[in-house]
């Protein structure tokens, strides 16, 4: 036998729910419903016990002997929308079928991600199970969204449509308060990541994959956001105060985040892509050297050829007078500090030492001392004798140590005294260096 359809809610109804429309049921649906109705209409169980259910002017009310609120009645899903939903189940998940009872109700955060993203309503009825969202449940996996069993008529009732405006303009307010924010990637095209962070987004989602275990996620920002300030603060450099307002968020927790990434940084990325012992010396001759570095200087192809500078970070003065004095430049006549860059003749950075002090006991030949007496990052095990480095004048002063361990220190010539021009071997050797 062909079903039904109730003329309230539209859904198809069996004959053992089917329910015929009386004087009582048609008054209650036109004075609440605008709805004209006949005699061989049909009304489900549910939609005609809440007509039963509800008080009209005709029937007083009974006097209530108890002290409890009475009961509100929902309106029944008379109102439709054009997404699709997923099925109504406490006992099996929504995704897969699995029955329960290891399935949960699905947070309103990806309900409302879902329905922006996908034109599809999650209800809360609807029950998955944990291995359809990610670690700390605040998003569906992006496989998982083809696989999601859907309806094509959707109806929800009044007090749900309520509920979406609400948590749907919530979100607009949040996004229009929220200025600048890392959450959603698709707003930001390559070049607009670049402009912020320095990397284009592939890079940002590579790097976040490797810290992402390490970084909370807070009330305020999650972690992309997170690492996303880090690296807005190292490309442009501004005050955490206007960090503050561009992000929406107090000034603390931009200091938080800061400190955060900077310490995961350091214990994670930084040791595998920076330092003596993230490369081999036969690494560095092999895939990291010039070819016209080893024809100028290099004797054996198996001499490490190395690049030495002290470079300057330009910082702001210091309350503390006995840094601001000691971090003041002479030469530069401002607060600096100065690291010790070392790379090879391709410009592959090795390792960055430092940073030193900027005062006339850190010049650049006293630096390279302190880095060898003390061993830093054990770069006597990592050099061998007869490597060759490659300085200017202002190592002079560590030549003779270099000699000691056997390093050749490859440096422009100076002019002798009461010389006005270099001799011709002076010169070619001074023009060998400057070319590597």
């Amino acid at each position: 036998m062909p079903k039904k359809t109730c003329v309230l809610c539209s859904k198809k109804i069996k004959l053992h729910n089917r329910r015929p429309v009386n004087k009582n049921i048609a008054k209650f649906l036109r004075k609440n419903y605008l709805l004209e109705t006949t005699s061989s209409d049909y009304i489900c169980g549910g939609c005609s016990k809440q007509a039963y259910t509800t008080q009209t002017p005709s029937q007083p009310a009974k006097a209530s002997t108890s002290t409890e609120a009475p009961a509100t009645c929902k309106s029944p899903p008379s109102i439709h929308l054009p997404f699709k939903s997923t099925v109504k189940s406490h006992s099996y998940c929504f995704i897969c079928k699995r029955p329960g009872p290891k399935i949960i109700v699905v947070p309103s955060q990806i309900r409302q991600t879902v329905l922006i993203e996908h034109q599809i309503l999650i209800t809360s009825d609807s029950r998955c199970c944990p291995s359809h969202l990610n670690n700390d449940l605040t998003e569906l996996k992006k496989e998982e969204i083809i696989n999601i069993k859907t309806k094509e008529n959707t109806f929800i009732n009044r007090t749900s449509a309520t509920e979406l405006i609400i948590k749907t303009t919530e979100l607009a307010k949040k996004s229009s308060n929220q200025r600048l924010s890392f959450d959603n990637l698709k707003c930001y095209s390559d070049e607009d990541f670049v402009n912020l962070t320095g990397l284009n987004k592939k890079q940002f989602m590579q790097l976040h994959q490797q810290v992402e275990s390490y970084i909370k996620n807070t009330p305020v920002r999650s972690s992309t956001t997170t690492l996303g300030i880090f690296l807005f603060k190292l490309k442009c450099g501004l005050s955490n105060k206007i960090l503050s307002t561009l992000f929406g968020v107090t000034r603390s927790s931009i200091r938080r985040a800061l400190h955060s990434v900077r310490k995961v940084l350091a214990q994670t990325v930084v040791p595998e892509h920076l330092g003596f012992n993230h490369i081999s010396r036969e690494e560095v001759i092999e895939h990291h050297t010039r070819k016209l570095a080893q024809d100028l200087l290099a004797e054996n192809p198996d001499q490490a050829i190395l690049v030495l500078d002290g470079t300057y970070i330009y910082i702001n003065k210091s309350n503390n007078f006995q840094f601001q004095r000691r971090s003041f430049s002479m030469h530069k006549c401002r607060p600096l500090v100065k690291p010790m860059i070392i790379v090879s003749t391709s410009g592959y950075f090795i390792s960055v030492l430092g940073p030193y002090f900027a005062d006339s006991k850190n010049n650049d030949a006293s630096i390279l001392k302190h880095i060898i007496n003390n061993n830093i990052e054990e770069i006597k095990n990592w050099i061998n004798p007869n490597d060759i480095f490659v300085v200017d004048r202002g190592f002079r002063d560590a030549v003779e140590l270099l000699g000691e361990l056997g390093i050749q220190a490859e440096m422009p010539c100076f002019m002798k005294k009461s010389e006005k021009q270099m001799a011709m071997e002076d010169a070619n050797t001074s023009r060998m260096v400057t070319k590597v």
